[in-house]
C-alpha cells in the first residue's frame, strides 16, 4: 500500500531555512508525479509545490514562488522540498502526495511540522 513519510521540520526564526524529506513506497515512484501540500492550524490544505516524474517540470503556489524548491531522486523514491527565507506564515504541518495538481492518492503521511517564530 502507498506509504508516506515526511520529516525535516522544525522551529525556524524569520528568515532561516528548512529541507523537507518525503521518502514514498507502494506505488510506482518514477512514474508519479509528486507534490507538497500544507495546512495551517484553521484552513485548509493547499498545493505548495509540485514536480513531474522525471523533474522537468515544477508548479509552485505564488506565495512560496523564489523561496521554495522541489526535487526529487527517483534512485531513492524521496522528494524533497527546500524552503529559504521562511516567514510565520509558512506555519503549518506539511504533507508530501502524488499528483501535480491534484491530489493522488487518498492515503496521506503524518506530515512535518514547521513552525516560524521568532
Amino acid at each position: 500500500q502507498v506509504q508516506l513519510v515526511e520529516s525535516g521540520g522544525g522551529l525556524v526564526q524569520p528568515g532561516g531555512s528548512l529541507r523537507l524529506s518525503c521518502v514514498a513506497s507502494g506505488f510506482d515512484f518514477r512514474s508519479t508525479s509528486m507534490s507538497w501540500y500544507r495546512q495551517a492550524p484553521g484552513k485548509e490544505r493547499e498545493l505548495v509545490a509540485a514536480i513531474t516524474n522525471v523533474g522537468i517540470s515544477t508548479t509552485y503556489a505564488d506565495s512560496v514562488k523564489g523561496r521554495f524548491t522541489i526535487s526529487r531522486a527517483n534512485a531513492e523514491n524521496t522528494v524533497w522540498l527546500q524552503m529559504n527565507s521562511l516567514q510565520p506564515e509558512d506555519t503549518a504541518v506539511y504533507y508530501c502526495n502524488g499528483g501535480y495538481t491534484a491530489v493522488r492518492f487518498d492515503t496521506w503521511g503524518q506530515g512535518t511540522q514547521v513552525t516560524v517564530s521568532s
